[in-house]
């Protein structure tokens, strides 16, 4: 815009006026267009949400109201299957106890059905026939999607609300005839729309570093105005007495008496270097920012349309929510992997359970939803199973795997302690936690029929009841309470209805204290049939120890008691290591009675924090602190998370490309490792570093520790690996060894008098002496990493991490996983990229330079902070090593060839301004000048930046190892920027001087000659991009010659228009082109010009053959033998 501006003045009009205006016009026009039609879309969009209808009482009864227009504090009433129109507090359903069911698929993606509830005192004023009155206060609107704090006054009561009384907008009603709530947010401030803005903005590396070279060219452009101007100046000094007998520099002409706009030397030297800076604008290749979002536009495209990233069982393909950061996928040096969900299925199976000190381990029945019994067992054991079976109403829809020794002790009618320990236990996995129970029914259609369930209905023989919530691992645990005869028929939020053997017990709940990352465990406060009253927990081992009843405080107990408890927690230790070592996901289980002063201490403070608007949060915590103390262990689970297909190979590739995987999980340091064994992840040859200290002395002594031990070796050993790293490649009878520690390949060709080539291609093996050491791992758990990550600490965790080859995080929390990428960011410098699938994952994926969400089991809260999004962690391997790489070298030589492209071009307007007394008027014409970057040599870049291809997807696969080409910034670094600016100055000196010296004596005009320039600068940059492709298709050609052919085009059309603009170039091309000169000067010009390039391309590739270069001859010997061998397969078939 300010060069058009400056363009219209007319001091310094150095083109046509409408010429300079047509690519702003252009860019414009073409931006206007596109956002018109996105605003367009978007606005139909909108409206066709906003008009949608929803039931909204008024005058006393519900009537049809557009979204638009609905209000806070309306009372609305929303249908089975309608979409919830607004954030409203249920105040009544369908359900006689008050509970809806809603599926939150289009907030975050979950599938799995939820249950909120309705408060008992509204719902028994039935709403649905009328509007009640009452006040509902809460907190201002907010993103937070799952909380919610408020209360409500109603009838003289001050009622909590949670976030399982709210229904959020965008929620579908399932399994509810109806629901009435009230409106607490609406319109734009509802969780949906707060929520509704995309990934957060990035800026590739390659584009930080471009921008650098910018300033250079920034620079180089105000140099070469800065000689016109001052060349102009000493020209009009020397020629001062000369200027009123020279065109365009009369003073004052006597025989008509008028003055010329003449303004001194200075003056005219400062409009100059404006003119010049007009002139050489194009130095600065601002249209490569356009450029890079087309590339990058269609780069996407071929991402999320590859195959072999198309999850079929989630129907899921690769999805770009980043188009800014392709290139960066291929240069990452750092890997953060969350485990659950991401490097395993996040698909819970209940394999093992220890009950008081037996660990029932030996699970061999499988029983299938029909409730037959498959397995190797004795006919004893499956009567037993099939007895228990016969006791059950409801049975689990989800097949489990049963222990015949548990069914014996759940048979045996005698009221043992193993016995009660066995129900305590299994009435925990069915009672704590938020678990909705649903009933599926066959209909007679033949199909699968799903609706709440209810103890109280009645079918006729046996059904099925399938298990919603939130987390796999509850889904696991509930539904193997079911299996053993202890189900979960009902939950609402004042009682659950289990059927424990048979029998339908129901029992009320007086609070529920949910799991957060700070206690790491849940807790149920339940009042049994027998009026008893119970807190039930379940959490992490760590957690659960510490809450355990102290022996010291255990007055009356004899010492064997206390003996047998201290027996109980070491051999539930012992359990839990062993199922951590199989890979295990754990947990504890323990339990208490309540009564006295503690339940009414306990009652008063849940009270009070569920009606408070500030800090609920801490005061819920507070009160969970009163009842999940002095516990009585019960026993652990066992759960299996089993591993997603493909991770042991994606690993492998990963560590052979480079890249250093950390693994940040919040699972026991056991089943962290045992998982890091099986995904290869941690090899036999690792030496194992572990750090467990809970104290921050002994953690820094540890960490100094283990540096000092192994550090120092690790640099003796890298620096053995690069002197000894080398290539050797043989041609026939040359031979050459390149020392360098990026080679891959040792490969040998021989050129036979007859015959064809050969070529032995493999891995070189880069062995150590073993005195070097072994490669290390590092495991540290959570509790070192709050003392690691202090400032004081970091540096030395930091080089202990950074020395070994795997690393893994135990019993990590989210911000500690975010503290870690961005200590690696920080530290290291290099590129990182985090991936995983849950909310737990967010902080981690935002703070990296990349961050990938995995479509799984948790939903897609990691997706929608995600820059890209796939559905399992295998494709992560192509993601990197194929289209990571292929993305970066694309994009590298664009940006360098985007320099070349205009600098080449601006000096060729250069060197003419040394021969036309420093004028900024130019042999080009104005058109041409603007149709150069446009239409002449636009497409050609774009296309070879979205197509071209160094080497097959297949050699990429197969050699990791070609990964590292980005790693070390060998598509665009400093270096290749400065020699192409030399190779840039050498041909514009040849696309200048050699027509200049070829027509200096002839009487050719500047038109002319400013034809041939235009031509020969125009084939000559499109040659130099053909000669650099490496993978030929139809649309590279139709583009290169394509982009010739528009060039003559163009300048035929430009030549036969007659105007006052056009008349001093009116037909000057097809003169030139009738001259044997033209056509021999452009031929001599691609010659020279490109001859120096071509000399080093072929010295550089025969002496210091790059990887790829290597990885690419093998791939066409390979061709070229399987085309020699075809016809002799061929006459062996016939």
């Amino acid at each position: 815009l300010i060069i058009a501006l400056l363009n219209q003045l007319p001091q310094l009009a150095v083109f046509g006026r409408t010429a300079s205006l047509f690519p702003l016009i252009f860019v414009l026009v073409v931006t206007a267009v596109k956002d018109g039609f996105e605003d367009w879309r978007r606005h139909r969009s909108d409206k066709k949400e906003n008009d949608r209808l929803a039931l909204v009482a008024q005058e006393g009864e519900f009537m049809p109201q557009k979204w638009k227009h609905i209000q806070v504090g309306q009372m609305v009433k929303v249908y089975a299957n309608e979409t919830i129109p607004c954030d409203m507090v249920l105040v009544a359903t369908s359900d006689e106890n008050g509970v809806a069911y809603v599926q939150t698929i289009n907030l975050d993606g979950e599938s799995n059905l939820k249950s909120r509830y309705a408060r008992p005192e509204t719902a028994a004023k039935r709403p649905d026939f009328g509007p009640i009155s009452g006040r509902i206060i809460c907190e201002k609107p907010n993103r937070n999607i799952y909380g919610f704090v408020g209360y409500m006054d109603f009838e003289k009561q001050q009622l909590p609300l949670g976030p399982t009384n709210v229904i959020l907008r965008g929620c579908e009603l399932k399994n509810t005839s109806w629901a009435v709530g009230v409106v607490v947010y609406a319109g734009q401030e509802t969780k949906a729309m707060l929520n509704s803005s995309g990934a957060q903005s990035k800026r590739s590396r390659l584009e930080q570093s471009m921008n650098r070279e910018m300033l250079w060219l920034s620079a180089f452009l105000f140099v070469m105005c800065f000689v016109g101007a001052l060349g102009l100046g000493l020209w009009l000094k020397r020629h001062k007495e000369q200027l009123n007998t020279l065109p365009y520099y009369h003073k004052y002409n006597p025989s008509t008496g008028k003055h010329y706009n003449y303004y001194g030397i200075f003056g005219e030297s400062f409009f100059a270097f404006l003119s010049f800076v007009i002139t050489f604008q194009v130095m600065i290749p601002i249209s490569l920012y356009i450029s890079l979002e087309l590339v990058r536009l269609g780069q996407s495209v071929f991402m999320i349309r590859d195959a072999e990233m198309y999850h079929s069982d989630s129907n899921t393909r690769l999805q770009c929510r980043a188009l800014s950061i392709n290139e960066d996928l291929g240069q990452i040096r750092y890997i953060f992997s969350d485990k659950t969900g991401t490097l395993t299925e996040n698909k819970m199976e209940f394999c093992n359970a220890s009950i008081h000190g037996v660990s029932y381990s030996n699970a061999k029945a499988s029983v299938v939803p029909s409730g037959d019994v498959e397995g190797f067992l004795k006919q004893e054991d499956k009567h037993i199973i099939k007895e228990l079976l016969g006791k059950q109403i409801w049975k689990p829809k989800v097949g489990v795997k049963l222990d015949p020794e548990l069914v014996r002790v759940l048979q045996d009618s005698c009221d043992t302690w193993e016995r009660k320990a066995v129900h305590d236990y299994l009435l925990t996995l069915a009672a704590c936690n938020t678990i909705v129970p649903t009933k599926v029914k066959l209909t007679a259609a033949g199909n699968l029929e799903m609706e709440a369930a209810c103890a109280g209905a009645t079918d006729d023989g046996i059904g099925l009841i399938e298990y919603q919530g939130e987390s796999p691992d509850e889904q696991a645990l509930v539904s193997a309470a079911a299996s053993y005869g202890y189900t979960l028929l009902e939950r609402s939020p004042n009682h659950i209805v289990i059927d424990v053997l048979g029998k339908i017990q129901r029992f009320e709940i007086l609070g529920i204290h949910e799991f957060d990352s700070i206690r790491k465990c849940m807790s149920v406060v339940l009042q049994c049939p027998d009026r008893t009253i119970k807190v039930l927990v379940k959490g992490a081992d760590t957690t659960v120890f510490s809450k355990l009843v102290q022996m010291t405080e255990a007055d009356g107990e004899t010492y064997t008691e206390e003996n047998q408890q201290t027996q109980l927690i070491f051999v539930t230790h012992a359990h839990l290591d062993l199922y951590a070592r199989q890979g295990l996901r754990t947990l504890l289980v323990a339990a208490k009675d309540l009564k006295g002063a503690e339940l009414e201490n306990w009652k008063s403070h849940y009270a009070k924090a569920n009606t408070t608007l500030h800090d609920r949060g801490g005061m819920l915590r507070e009160a969970a602190k009163i009842v999940e103390q002095g516990l009585s262990l019960l026993g652990a689970t066992g759960i299996e998370d089993r591993l997603q297909g493909g991770v042991p190979e994606t690993l492998k590739a990963l560590r052979q490309a480079g890249i250093k995987v950390w693994v940040l999980t919040g699972d026991k340091q056991e089943t962290a490792i045992s998982i890091g064994i099986s995904c290869s992840l941690l090899t036999t040859d690792m030496h194992q570093i572990i750090i467990n200290e809970s104290e921050r002395e002994s953690c820094r002594e540890a960490l100094i520790n283990a540096k000092a031990a192994y550090v120092p070796k690790l640099e003796r050993r890298r620096s053995l690996i690069k002197r000894k790293c080398s290539v050797d490649v043989t041609y026939g009878e040359n031979h050459r060894d390149v020392s360098t520690s990026g080679e891959l390949f040792s490969a040998s060709t021989s050129l036979a008098a007859v015959g064809s080539p050969s070529l032995d291609c493999t891995p070189l093996k880069r062995s150590v002496p073993s005195s070097t050491g072994q490669p290390l791992a590092l495991i540290i758990d959570g509790n070192s990493l709050v003392h690691a990550l202090d400032p004081d600490l970091q540096q030395e965790f930091y080089d202990l991490a950074s020395a070994c080859e795997a690393v893994i995080c135990c019993r990590v929390a989210p911000l500690q996983k975010a503290g870690i990428v961005s200590l690696v960011k920080r530290k290291a410098g290099e590129m990182t990229l985090a991936i995983g699938d849950g909310a737990n994952d967010v902080s981690m994926i935002q703070t990296a330079d990349v961050g990938v969400g995995i479509s799984g089991q948790e939903g897609r809260q990691a997706v929608l902070a995600s820059d890209f999004a796939m559905g399992q962690f295998k494709f992560l391997k192509r993601l990197l090593l194929v289209h990571g790489h292929w993305n970066y070298s694309r994009i590298g030589y664009m940006v360098l060839y985007n320099f070349y492209r205009n600098a080449v071009f601006v000096m060729l307007l250069f060197w003419y301004i040394f021969h036309n007394a420093f004028s900024p008027l130019s042999a080009i014409t104005d058109w041409s000048l603007v149709f150069y970057s446009l239409i002449y040599t636009a497409v050609p870049t774009i296309v070879v930046g979205v197509l071209d291809k160094d080497v097959s997807h297949k050699t990429l696969l197969e050699y990791p190892d070609l990964y590292t080409v980005g790693q070390r910034n060998e598509c665009y670094n400093a270096t290749l920027f400065w020699f192409t600016m030399l190779d840039t100055l050498w041909q514009s000196l040849v696309l200048f001087y050699v027509p200049f010296f070829t027509y200096q004596t002839s009487t050719i005009d500047i038109w002319s000659i400013g034809s041939i320039w235009t031509i020969a600068v125009v084939i000559l940059v499109n040659l130099h991009l053909a000669m650099d492709i490496r993978h030929w298709t139809w649309i590279s050609h139709a583009a290169i010659w394509g982009s010739i052919a528009s060039t003559y085009v163009c300048l035929l059309i430009l030549d036969i228009i007659e105007g006052d603009d056009f008349l001093p170039h009116y037909w000057v091309f097809f003169h030139a082109t009738r001259m044997a000169g033209y056509w021999l000067d452009i031929l001599l010009i691609v010659c020279l010009a490109l001859l120096p390039r071509f000399l080093m391309q072929i010295i550089r590739q025969y002496l210091w053959p790059s990887d790829v270069q290597v990885a690419r001859e093998a791939e066409i010997l390979k061709r070229n033998k399987k085309r020699e061998e075809l016809p002799v397969e061929l006459d062996i078939i016939m």
